[in-house]
């Protein structure tokens, strides 16, 4: 098989959604679907079934949240897929706005009784910014929600997206019959007794069918007709080329927690989605199917295995056939990186690598010299652009429990800072270490961590601190004298960068005025 087929059938996607609208439930399935797994995990529920697959920390499984991006392999109707799961939580969403730069496509799961919510609303206009494509998946039929055409009138409006219809759903909650695949004539029902089972969709030749009034109660197949009828009148045709650059999405309705709709909405992925597109650096744009290997790092995961404290760096390649044992040049640093153990994931579960193409997510163990944005090429000194890193909105300060453990705490927070996972700060006076969140839940997640992964009892304590500032100035010398004049309010991040910590509004707006040549970023781009 050339290179060419085998990236084709890549489909490396994300799903975006604001928390409890089922995406983790969402996940479970499309795994089950793809033979990853023999049952799926609820978020909500018991036993076995309480173990998401892609809920894997420890702080996830007893809060029932998604708090880190998870990375999923499997196969499906002869394609790849390469599933991101995202943190919903908006407490964690630069883990998110950093794994959406490292997907082709996207799936935007609605809670059918609320439609589009705050964090949806945030995660959709990252897509937007890197013309992401995106499917829509409206979840939760099986209880009582809004109107269909009001859902898709709301997409249409807020999010300025063409909507078209894959599937129509045929009565709500209790009454929630099954759906009727637009794309494919077909009608699937509701298998209300086993929720795992998967019920095949009956061939119609069109609405007028007599197998339909068969089939569904009169009422039910009226409604129907009268809908579907509207729906033909009011949305356009799917158009390809429209999805593919971001301005129109297909629309499925299903309850994941009841695998229904499930099917459908993977057929539709590995029918439509894109296959691996080009990639921005500063130089030149990445075509997939380039004949070198490249690639760039757009997550680290600490202590994936708590009993080896291991760090991982998840790697999407961007062009060409790797093979396991190739020589990688690391950009940053100008050293070759021999790559022995590369490793695919299901999750925490992970096998090795022998060899992987453009569009697949593998993983290699880190230890401490790969960074968020880093390049890695067979030569060619690349840098990928639009990784962001943010200024923290929340800071305090981390002291451990036991004052002999602040050597430990201090690489516990370095650590964590090259995951991404917080902002981790050491003023240039005294001894405290500031750590800089985007939310309060945060702070919660990573005691949590810092106590179970590293053994290292934590308090976070409020600080007078407002927020923080990368500076940076092409005079190197003037940039030295802001540093020395400002002792009190400056410090370094985890990569050794200058940073102004300021008390206040009035403080960081003072300092811009009073060194106009200095530049203070609210965001740091991680391309190396």
């Amino acid at each position: 098989m050339t290179l060419e087929t085998e990236i084709y059938k890549r489909r490396t996607f994300a799903i975006i959604s604001h928390p409890d609208a089922g995406k983790t439930t969402l996940t479970e399935k499309l795994l089950l679907f793809g033979g990853a797994i023999q049952l799926a995990g609820a978020v909500k529920a018991k036993g076995d079934r309480r173990r998401a697959r892609s809920d894997w920390m420890k702080v996830e499984q007893e809060r029932g949240i998604s708090v880190a991006s998870s990375v999923m392999t499997f196969d499906y109707l002869d394609k790849t897929f390469n599933l991101l799961d995202t943190p919903g939580h908006e407490d964690f969403s630069e883990d998110t706005y950093r794994t959406l730069t490292a997907v082709d496509s996207a799936v935007m799961v609605l809670d059918a009784a609320k439609g589009i919510e705050n964090q949806t609303r945030k995660l959709f206009e990252v897509c937007r910014l890197r013309d992401v494509p995106i499917t829509t998946f409206v979840n939760k039929l099986d209880r009582e929600g809004r109107d269909a055409f009001e859902i898709l009138d709301e997409v249409e409006q807020e999010l300025a997206l063409d909507v078209v219809p894959a599937s129509w759903p045929i009565g709500m909650g209790r009454n929630f019959l099954g759906c009727y695949d637009l794309f494919n004539d077909k009608l699937i029902l509701v298998d209300k007794g086993k929720n795992d089972t998967l019920t095949e969709g009956i061939e119609c030749q069109g609405l007028d069918d007599p197998k339909l009034d068969e089939l569904l109660p009169e009422d039910a197949l009226e409604k129907l007709r009268e809908d579907v009828e509207m729906v033909r009148g009011l949305c356009p045709e799917f158009d390809l080329e429209s999805y593919l650059a971001g301005h129109l999405t297909p629309v499925y309705f299903g309850s994941a927690i009841n695998t229904f709709g499930v099917r459908e909405l993977l057929e539709g992925l590995a029918t439509v989605a894109p296959s691996p597109r080009a990639q921005p650096t500063k130089d030149r744009e990445i075509e997939p199917t380039e004949k070198k290997v490249t690639g760039f790092v757009f997550k680290i995961q600490a202590n994936m295995d708590p009993k080896h404290r291991d760090r991982i760096a998840f790697i999407r390649l961007c062009s060409g056939h790797f093979k396991r044992g190739m020589k990688m040049k690391h950009v940053r640093t100008n050293k070759m990186i021999n790559v022995h153990n590369p490793t695919l994931f299901l999750a925490q579960d992970r096998e090795l690598a022998e060899e992987a193409v453009a569009g697949d997510i593998i993983g290699l163990p880190n230890h401490g010299n790969l960074r968020i944005g880093d390049a890695l090429t067979e030569g060619e000194a690349l840098h990928f652009t639009g990784i962001p890193s943010f200024a923290p909105e929340i800071l305090q300060k981390a002291r451990p429990e036991d004052p002999m453990k602040a050597k430990h705490l201090g690489k516990a927070l370095q650590q964590i800072a090259e995951e991404g996972a917080a902002r981790v700060f050491k003023p240039l006076i005294g001894s405290d270490w500031i750590v800089g969140v985007v939310g309060a839940l945060q702070f919660e997640v990573l005691a949590d961590r810092i106590r179970t992964e590293y053994n290292i009892p934590v308090i976070f304590e409020a600080t007078s601190l407002y927020t923080a500032r990368w500076v940076t100035c092409d005079d190197h010398l003037k940039l030295k004298k802001f540093l020395d004049e400002n002792r009190g309010a400056t410090g370094d991040d985890h990569d050794q960068e200058p940073v102004f910590l300021a008390r206040n509004a009035w403080h960081l707006d003072k300092a811009q005025e009073d060194y106009p040549e200095l530049e203070f970023h609210k965001t740091k781009e991680q391309a190396t």
